[in-house]
């Protein structure tokens, strides 16, 4: 439960709420748990924040529908991808989260985006964490993706273009990256490389041998012995 301002939010697994430091606030439990905090200053949202103060100690539901059913899961992703994040790379992406964000936040107070190309972004963000979830699957397809966010396959290609690659480009590379992950693990040292490849994606062990070394310039065998 979080309690501030008057208002009481009591939370169930998957749910999010907002409250601010800078004024009393209590959380109290009464089961183990494991909390994710995300804290950063309140001008970065870009809304006002006399409407802002409206909303702190508010249930956000993490299920039932609407855009803030994607802030958890996408949160704990981040959250356990953040050791393998640069600082460059962790700037942009500390910037995504804040924009979907945002958006949910937009939506709840019903006004409007200071940015009209927030909501594209915080779409990709859907998209790229859908994908994410289904990497592993290797029949994922972009006619898969785009219906499970109701937008055409063209608007789908759009966005990618958008961002300098494609679809099919930026699965290829995340389940590559995976790969690589689990390759220089030492958890995984046991693996077989193919398994590790079937994965991720490519039950062919020589179409993932290929398209790793494409991408790393050595196959993954040869890869895995020297990070060893």
């Amino acid at each position: 439960m979080l309690i501030q301002d008057g208002r009481e939010a009591t939370l169930t697994p998957g749910d999010f709420t907002l409250y601010d430091t800078d004024r009393p606030y209590t959380l109290a439990f009464s089961d183990p748990h494991r909390m994710l905090v995300l804290v950063f200053p309140r001008d970065m949202l870009g809304l006002p924040e006399s409407r802002l103060a409206g909303l702190t100690a508010t249930r956000l539901p993490g299920a039932g529908g609407g855009l803030a059913t994607l802030i958890g899961p996408f949160l704990v992703q981040v959250a356990d991808l953040l050791d393998e994040v640069d600082g460059r790379d962790g700037v942009r992406l500390a910037g995504n989260v804040l924009d979907l964000l945002g958006t949910v936040l937009t939506e709840r107070l019903d006004c409007s985006l200071a940015d009209p190309d927030r909501a594209h972004r915080a779409l990709m963000l859907q998209i790229t964490s859908f994908i994410e979830e289904h990497l592993g699957e290797a029949d994922l397809a972009p006619a898969q993706i785009a219906a499970a966010h109701h937008i055409s396959l063209r608007q789908l290609h759009k966005l990618f273009h958008a961002s300098g690659t494609t679809v099919a480009g930026w699965i290829r590379q995340r389940r590559l990256e995976r790969c690589g992950h689990d390759l220089r693990d030492p958890r995984w040292s046991g693996r077989p490389v193919a398994a590790i490849g079937a994965r991720w994606g490519y039950p062919d062990p020589a179409h993932f041998s290929r398209l790793f070394k494409a991408a790393y310039g050595v196959g993954p065998r040869d890869y895995r012995a020297s990070v060893r």
